[in-house]
């Protein structure tokens, strides 16, 4: 039983640091996907509203550079007050564990016991991975936190404004690249196209249905569109623009 603890280890641990490559992926295509709405639902407003290209352009690099700011400064809030959480569970374990070895010992047993394992068992394995890193045992354990693998705010801010910047280049290159009387249409298409793959490839890594998520995705972004357009027209028929 003794050679078996490392091994059922080493398993949670790699299905930890599997699940939060996944979340990470996942977290980089919605925020490609908020790059996509925001930045068309933009450029085509204003398309509605003039023909130029200049106000097009301006208003589509000024929505690309908010959108990914705003992306990574909220990622970077939230990821902060993540590890802050961490960072205090890690340091209530390490006191409690400093004060009372044995009772962090038991508390560790309990958690194995509420799985499912018998006491016995849960004992055994508690005693094993105590005597081998306990800290790390209890942090895994108790709040699913690996020390090795505590979160950055400042990585997750940047990923959040790459994959941000990586959905606007899309829609950009849509309304801009070709000739004035396709802008609008050939942005919606590819819009819309790059919405059913970020909601195809969400839903796979989500395990959700496919069909549903980019179906979702696609009736969301066309509402987007077509009220920012309708917008822009309006504006620009009445010339309060």
């Amino acid at each position: 039983m003794t050679d078996t603890v490392p091994r059922t280890e080493q398993t949670a641990e790699r299905t930890g640091g599997l699940a939060q490559r996944l979340n990470w992926l996942r977290a980089g295509v919605l925020g490609a996907n908020d790059g996509i709405v925001s930045t068309a639902a933009v450029v085509v407003g204003v398309a509605g509203a003039t023909t130029q290209t200049g106000p097009i352009v301006t208003a589509g690099l000024a929505a690309v550079v908010g959108g990914a700011v705003s992306m990574a400064l909220g990622e970077y809030v939230s990821v902060s007050s993540q590890r802050d959480s961490e960072r205090s569970l890690v340091e209530a374990e390490r006191t409690a564990l400093t004060a009372d070895p044995d009772g962090a010992r038991d508390r560790l047993a309990r958690s194995y016991e509420a799985r499912g394992i018998s006491p016995a068992t849960a004992r055994q394995v508690a005693t094993d991975l105590t005597a081998r890193d306990p800290l790390g045992a209890l942090l895994r354990a108790r709040h699913n936190i690996d020390l090795d693998d505590v979160v950055s705010p400042w990585h997750a801010a940047l990923a959040s404004a790459v994959s941000f910047l990586a959905g606007a280049v899309l829609p950009m290159l849509a309304i801009l690249l070709p000739p004035e009387p396709a802008r609008v249409p050939v942005t919606f298409l590819a819009t819309l196209a790059a919405l059913a793959l970020t909601g195809t490839v969400a839903a796979w890594i989500g395990g959700g249905s496919r069909a549903r998520a980019a179906t979702r995705v696609v009736v969301g972004g066309a509402l987007a569109l077509a009220a920012t357009f309708l917008l822009g027209s309006l504006l620009g028929t009445t010339g309060l623009v």
